[in-house]
């Protein structure tokens, strides 16, 4: 062997090593598709400061829920929020990380986004297999000034174990007995009818390419497949458009300093301005973690989100948390989150 292909060899092995190190660093988690689109933002723009990447699973908050539990990455991500007893069992810790809004979406010929109203008790009815045209008079007293087609509606659903699945499906069961008690909420459900797809992103491409087709998504994806949202009738009665500020009244009065491992749901919340199918998306963790340094990682991560992705969060109508919410989950944090009996984040 000679001298230069030993140095090449050299190279290639201190390359490959190099590569390793930045592959360890990098972050792990996996679940809810809900808020995707601002985690990849953030990403990006911290591994162009950092030099620190997130691999980050979209892989929907069933999916997440059970990689955290087996320990398989660092951070599990979910948009229907674990109950006390459930994180208790599991040993983990869960925390809101942003706030967006799930929109029903449709796709029928010449209408713009916006011009159709839909209300709880009609969209569970579509649901429910009960409203099967465009055409119906529900929808017709909700729509005086539209002419809609007699075009057959092809319902699209999560496939998945779902985050966004348990919001839509909560709210559905809020405003209609008789889906609470045949379908009722969670994030998987037997919907009686429809196509089913998988991701939000699985959802809006459905939707794209049927034609008479509803679905739901978070904004962020309907935003960026320029589907045609619908409007909502909210809590109050009021008809009210996605957007972020809609998003934020919904959130208003959470009251998350006494929620119990910040186990609340903003699904049908009271405001004129709230928009009904709200909700935040969190993050799981380990209350014991075993690799302290991937812990402190992703921890330093999210406390740059908060302190730096506001604006960025904006941009993609999610809410951004506010301040005394972001420095009470700091300091859970500090206090919950452990390796070897002493405290993971250092506030750093």
């Amino acid at each position: 062997m000679t001298m230069s292909m030993l140095k090449r060899g050299a190279l290639l092995l201190a390359a490959l090593a190099f590569t390793a190190l930045v592959q360890a660093a990098d972050i792990s988690g996996a679940g809810a598709t809900f808020p995707y689109p601002i985690y990849a933002k953030w990403a990006d723009a911290y591994k162009k400061q950092t030099g620190v990447g997130l691999n980050y699973q979209s892989i929907g908050s069933g999916g997440g829920i059970k990689q955290i539990k087996a320990k398989t990455v660092t951070f599990g991500a979910s948009d229907m929020p674990l109950q006390p007893a459930q994180l208790q069992a599991a040993g983990l810790v869960q925390f809101p990380m942003v706030i967006g809004g799930v929109v029903p979406v449709v796709n029928i010929k010449g209408l713009s986004a916006g011009a159709l109203t839909l209300d709880g008790p009609t969209l569970a009815g579509i649901y429910l297999g009960e409203i099967t045209k465009w055409n119906d008079s529900r929808i017709g007293q909700l729509n005086a000034n539209l002419t809609l087609p007699a075009l057959a509606i092809a319902p699209i659903y999560r496939s998945d174990g779902s985050g966004t699945n348990f919001l839509f499906t909560d709210f559905l069961a809020k405003v209609s007995p008789k889906f609470k008690q045949s379908i009722g909420a969670n994030t998987s459900v037997q919907w009686p009818i429809g196509i089913g797809a998988k991701g939000n992103e699985g959802v809006a491409n459905m939707v794209a390419q049927t034609g008479g087709a509803i679905g739901y998504v978070e904004f962020a994806f309907a935003k960026q497949n320029r589907l045609t949202y619908v409007r909502l009738k909210n809590h109050d009665g009021k008809v009210v458009v996605p957007q972020a500020s809609a998003f934020q009244a919904a959130a208003a009065s959470a009251d998350w300093a006494t929620a119990d491992s910040y186990y609340l749901i903003l699904t049908n919340q009271p405001g004129e301005h709230s928009w009904p199918i709200t909700g935040a998306s969190f993050i799981l963790m380990h209350r014991d973690v075993q690799d302290r340094q991937a812990a402190a990682e992703a921890l330093k991560f999210f406390a740059w989100a908060f302190a730096n992705g506001a604006s960025m969060a904006q941009q993609l109508d999610y809410v951004p948390l506010p301040k005394n919410l972001i420095e009470q989950v700091e300091q859970t944090w500090r206090s919950s989150i452990t390796s070897g009996g002493s405290a993971v984040w250092d506030g750093r």
